[in-house]
């Protein structure tokens, strides 16, 4: 019996913080330590009734935590199509830990892009003929040769944040962000999560080098400025691109718009229609680098936000409906054919994995969907 009113203590029933932890009742919990008032049985179903309420309260704010998430899944975002080596981020130079008075004012021209986050206070900025002020949370992209000038219009305040020049290329020879149509200016979408990446990012950047973790939480940090500053591409149809990389530009463009709204209907067909290469050569382009053609990748990327529906808890005749389907049995067909189970089946071994009880032959948790064998791994670089 002498371990359990210990645990009891640790879970906080007894703890400094309650009653039975004040120095007026002290006598109290040493005789209840000893048995006097309670018998050893009460105290471990006190035991048994804390472990069991903490871990219905984490349960809870687990699935809090993922239904939040899936409502942020209407599509998988705008890179989502893009291979992981087909873009190159370089830091030009370490961060620039922004902290200015009212008498700070800048006026300057940079010779790479530039992407100035507030956390405090606010700067104004006049960029080209654009009057901007950034408050915090807010993220500014000023690109490569743009001139521009700044002040803090707050005598009370100072203006703190981050600015990171950076250069990100594709294929390892032109400027991405020259492809994209971007808002120069965006409220962060995901904020409360990127705050304290930014602020990390901002006091551990060392003062004049830059370092692999700052290399890869600054992705995060651009990936998520991207996703939210996005409004379209440039045409594929770029003298700068030769014809062994306007094809795989062309295929990567049509899987990131494919990604980023699997739900909308006819997606894939049009897609094809807007690539400047003719129907049939482009589907079959595209299907010898992801795998499977435009209508079938479209098809996967819905089953990808239906299962994490169903991971959430989501019914399968809700999920189905969600995702488009009025026959939810042809939904768990296609479903099944995409990720080798029925969607309660999915279900299962999500409880499964969360109770430590990988399903068999996913023991190593590598199982990788769809169920199909992965295009060559240079089939989305440039021949």
């Amino acid at each position: 019996m002498g371990g359990c009113p210990q645990f009891v203590t640790g879970c906080g029933v007894f703890g400094k913080d309650s009653a039975f932890g004040t120095s007026s009742n002290r006598s109290s919990f040493d005789s209840i330590r000893s048995g006097k008032h309670f018998p050893a049985r009460s105290i471990r179903l006190i035991c048994q009734l804390r472990r069991q309420m903490e871990l219905t309260f984490m349960q809870k704010k687990m699935d809090e935590t993922e239904h939040l998430a899936t409502a942020a899944t209407a599509g998988a975002g705008i890179l989502a199509g893009l291979p992981v080596r087909a873009l190159d981020l370089t830091l030009t130079r370490s961060a620039i830990r922004m902290r200015h008075s009212n008498s700070w004012s800048i006026d300057k021209v940079n010779s790479y892009h530039d992407l100035v986050i507030c956390l405090s206070g606010q700067g104004a900025y006049l960029l080209g003929d654009q009057h901007i002020t950034l408050t915090p949370g807010m993220a500014m992209l000023i690109p490569a040769g743009t001139r521009f000038q700044g002040h803090n219009p707050d005598p009370d305040c100072l203006y703190t944040g981050l600015a990171q020049h950076f250069r990100l290329d594709l294929f390892g020879r032109h400027d991405f962000l020259a492809r994209l149509h971007l808002r120069q200016v965006v409220t962060l979408s995901r904020w409360p999560m990127l705050e304290p990446l930014v602020r990390h990012y901002r006091a551990t950047a060392p003062a004049g080098s830059v370092t692999m973790s700052m290399h890869h939480a600054f992705m995060v940090i651009v990936n998520e400025f991207i996703e939210d500053a996005f409004l379209g591409w440039q045409n594929t149809q770029d003298p700068a691109l030769d014809q062994s990389e306007g094809l795989p530009m062309a295929v990567m463009m049509a899987a990131t718009q494919i990604a980023a709204n699997p739900l909308q209907p006819g997606l894939a067909e049009r897609v094809v229609r807007d690539a400047p290469y003719s129907d049939v050569y482009f589907r079959r382009e595209f299907s010898r680098r992801l795998g499977a053609t435009p209508a079938k990748y479209q098809e996967f990327k819905r089953m990808e936000i239906g299962m994490q529906l169903l991971e959430a808890g989501t019914g399968v005749t809700e999920t189905a409906a969600r995702l488009g389907f009025n026959d939810v049995y042809y939904f768990s067909r296609l479903f099944k054919r995409h990720i080798g189970t029925s969607p309660r089946g999915w279900q299962n071994q999500v409880r499964l994995r969360r109770d430590g009880h990988w399903p068999r032959g996913q023991e190593d948790g590598e199982t990788l969907y769809p169920l199909r064998p992965p295009p060559a791994p240079s089939d989305m670089t440039p021949d």
